[in-house]
């Protein structure tokens, strides 16, 4: 830590919203309107919702004040419900497991505050949306849970500690954490007043960090049911420091002596979360130089543990929970590291297609022969799909050979599927009867189909898409056709 206070590093938190109801509008419009957060699409999100009681845009020299939904967006993806990205060209929100799961109980509040609890518990530092987080390397949620579930802090914690102590942790060990509880309760042993005076002394550090949790976060999560809050019984005045050429008054915000603790409906889930779960598990590196970033924020993203499912009632069957493994697999054996997944790569794909109600898929074996053989059985129609795993990106296709795989079986069109491709690969099959679909975008098309249990996936839709589409990718089409369906 620097020995200048002011320079100390800390959790910086999302400071937009205090309700739970506002995120949710955004993302149930998001939803919606097929997950677009372009500029014109947030122009038209603006639109409608200058309409509401959601969003009352303060007049500005700008035609269209954006920087609101920027903001709702971003917290979006800092509570887990999803995260940006860019598919095909379009800028994206893409659904979490969660955030969908979110959205389909807000009709059961007891249900939304055991999902939010998860979000919370699933959040990272280093965190994709927060660029701050980079600094640091824990579960801030887990620990402020945690704490709240120590029995020698009474099941309480104080806004005083969580400005004092908690938001200059940056990593966690049972070391650490003892040594942050004796702290802790050593501090209990101050008075208000002096309580107070230590804000007062480090106003000029302090002061964001109380505006952020007890004006946004504790309001967040006490609205959406996870904590209690109490707001105490006396408070002091802090002023945000300003600039010495500032001629306003300085902001003043209201610090109280408030404590808050866990409802009595999250507080089961989340010690059944700790046997699964630890405080200390380290998080993903964002910079991990083995890994492609999307693929790191992905997993984040894809925390969706059993025990909350069990909670609110949806414990998914053992079927499904092994279905829940192969869009995974997909995406891992395409990537061929090291020269020894192409065969697992036709087996996941050969189970992959055999999902589909209404095609039997079967690997064929042999040279000069299609990887799988499928059968539409719809419309009795053959297909062929082939299986192009790489660590590289795929450097060409050769159509001539794969109309003779075709031929060999009656097939009426190629399948191509693979990771990544060099841009000449596309004349390689422009005109042909062959389309290319990327591994991450069947994977993403088959796991949002898994995780809300369809099991009756019809391949009409993607048969529609590749007819309509022959001689082209058709992977933003499909990522199109999951985002309509799932958001």
């Amino acid at each position: 830590m620097p020995v200048n206070s002011e320079e100390r590093k800390h959790w910086v938190f999302k400071k937009h919203t205090n309700r739970i109801k506002v995120l949710t509008e955004v993302a149930l419009y998001l939803k919606a309107n097929k997950a677009g957060i372009s500029i014109h699409e947030k122009e038209r999100m603006y639109e409608e919702f200058s309409k509401t009681d959601y969003y009352n845009p303060r007049e500005s020299l700008r035609d269209k004040p954006l920087d609101a939904f920027n903001h709702r967006i971003a917290e979006l993806n800092y509570y887990m419900f999803g995260y940006s990205d860019t598919l095909e060209g379009s800028k994206k929100f893409i659904f979490s497991p969660l955030g969908n799961l979110f959205l389909n109980h807000l009709d059961d509040r007891k249900s939304l505050a055991k999902i939010f609890a998860t979000m919370l518990f699933s959040i990272q530092f280093p965190h994709p949306a927060s660029k701050p987080s980079e600094e640091f390397s824990l579960y801030p949620f887990r620990l402020i849970f945690s704490l709240l579930l120590d029995p020698r802090l009474d099941g309480t914690l104080y806004n005083y500690e969580v400005y004092k102590f908690l938001i200059y942790q940056d990593e966690m060990t049972p070391d650490i954490y003892e040594d942050l509880v004796s702290k802790i309760l050593e501090s209990r042993k101050q008075s208000d007043t002096d309580k107070f005076a230590y804000l007062k002394s480090n106003e000029a550090e302090i002061v964001k960090s109380t505006y952020e949790w007890q004006y946004y976060v504790s309001s967040v999560l006490a609205t959406v049911g996870v904590i209690h809050k109490n707001d105490g019984n006396s408070s002091i005045d802090l002023f945000h420091p300003q600039k010495p050429t500032s001629k306003s008054a300085p902001t003043k915000r209201i610090v109280n002596n408030g404590f808050f603790a866990l409802t009595e409906v999250v507080k089961p889930l989340i010690i059944k979360l700790f046997e699964d779960y630890s405080l200390y598990d380290v998080p993903l590196d964002l910079g991990d130089s083995k890994r492609k970033s999307n693929d790191i924020v992905k997993e984040i993203y894809s925390f969706y543990p059993n025990a909350l499912l069990v909670e609110i009632g949806e414990t998914p069957d053992p079927l499904q929970m092994q279905l829940l493994e192969l869009p995974k697999l997909i995406e891992e054996y395409s990537q061929n590291p090291k020269n020894q997944t192409a065969d697992k790569f036709e087996d996941v794909l050969e189970d992959a297609f055999n999902m589909f109600v209404n095609v039997e898929a079967q690997k064929l074996s042999g040279a000069g022969r299609t990887d799988i053989e499928c059968l539409y059985l719809t419309i009795k129609e053959k297909f062929a799909v082939e299986a192009k795993s790489t660590a590289n990106k795929l450097s060409g296709i050769n159509a001539g050979r794969l109309r003779r795989h075709r031929n060999l079986i009656g097939a009426k069109y190629t399948i191509v599927v693979t990771p990544r491709y060099v841009p000449s690969v596309k004349y390689d099959i422009a005109g042909q009867e062959i389309v290319i679909i990327k591994a991450n975008t069947l994977s993403e098309y088959l796991y949002n189909n898994i995780a809300t249990n369809n099991r009756n996936i019809d391949y009409g839709e993607i048969q529609e898409i590749v007819v309509n589409n022959l001689g082209k990718d058709i992977s933003a089409d499909v990522s199109e056709l999951t985002l309509t369906k799932f958001g």
